[in-house]
């Protein structure tokens, strides 16, 4: 019998963590991917700690070459992959305005981020890592899954995807391509039998946006209050609350004919109109 293999690109990320040790209690091999090996080897060395499998390996996977060195690595150690988690992705504060909306002066202003003096090489970087950082895993490891049974990738977008959040527009942009791509991935693979969904988390507290959503002392910001007003549940999600949505696309049998869907976890925030 073929063993199940799950690769997560982002595995050394809080949720991208979660997706990892769910994967394993689901029956799968793990490689956590990640560009942070030491990230990387705690999440699988905890999946290891429960009696599960799972390697880690440092990755970049804006690297095509870094990519294929792993998936070899993978092969050898685990076999061919079966489910493919494209989990890396992230912002960055040099592709992030200081303000939300444009205020008078913006144009000629140098001493914070605006929306005209945003660099090229900052916006390149978090476009490229969220839509580049699918395309790349993608191409090498779905190699793997054409002739296999029960595959499948699942790609992460965002709120952002449905309605652009201010202050991150290339974020934004890219977590909207994500989308699409899963859209136009789920047609390219659909006669092979893989299948390619996504999930769109709304807001969770991970290392990326910890500072932007409270402050040193531990009290919410602004930004906070915004975004639970307008989440009808009125709290961040718990990684945890993404796993169910996990299960279902990752099973073959449950979901074998979803393909091409993005599924919403978000406690309201994209039904709700602020009205």
């Amino acid at each position: 019998m073929n063993r199940k293999v799950c690769v997560v690109t982002g595995g050394g990320g809080v949720l991208c963590a979660a997706f990892s040790k769910e994967m394993a209690k689901n029956g799968y091999d793990i490689a956590v991917l990640d560009i942070n090996e030491a990230a990387a080897k705690t999440v699988a060395d905890e999946i290891c700690a429960e009696g599960f499998v799972a390697k880690a390996y440092a990755v970049d996977c804006l690297n095509k070459e870094s990519v294929e060195a792993a998936h070899a690595k993978i092969i050898e150690d685990l076999g061919k992959c079966t489910v493919l988690i494209n989990g890396a992705g992230g912002n960055n504060p040099k592709a992030t305005t200081t303000h939300e909306i444009f205020e008078a002066g913006d144009e000629d202003r140098e001493d914070i981020k605006t929306f005209f003096n945003l660099e090229k090489s900052g916006f390149d970087f978090v476009f490229n890592l969220n839509i580049m950082g699918v395309l790349i895993p993608t191409q090498v490891f779905a190699k793997d899954m054409i002739g296999q049974e029960g595959c499948s990738i699942i790609n992460i977008s965002s709120m952002n995807a449905y309605t652009p959040l201010t202050k991150i527009p290339a974020y934004s942009s890219a977590k909207a391509a994500v989308s699409n791509f899963t859209q136009w991935l789920a047609v390219h693979f659909a006669e092979t039998g893989i299948r390619v969904n996504a999930i769109a988390p709304g807001f969770f507290v991970t290392k990326q946006n910890k500072d932007l959503l409270f402050n040193a002392d531990g009290t919410p910001t602004p930004r906070t209050h915004k975004i639970l007003n307008a989440t009808p549940m009125k709290r961040f999600g718990k990684p945890e609350e993404l796993l169910g949505v996990l299960d279902f696309l990752t099973d073959s049998e449950a979901a074998s004919f979803v393909t091409g869907v993005v599924i919403p976890v978000d406690g309201g925030f994209s039904a709700y109109s602020g009205v």
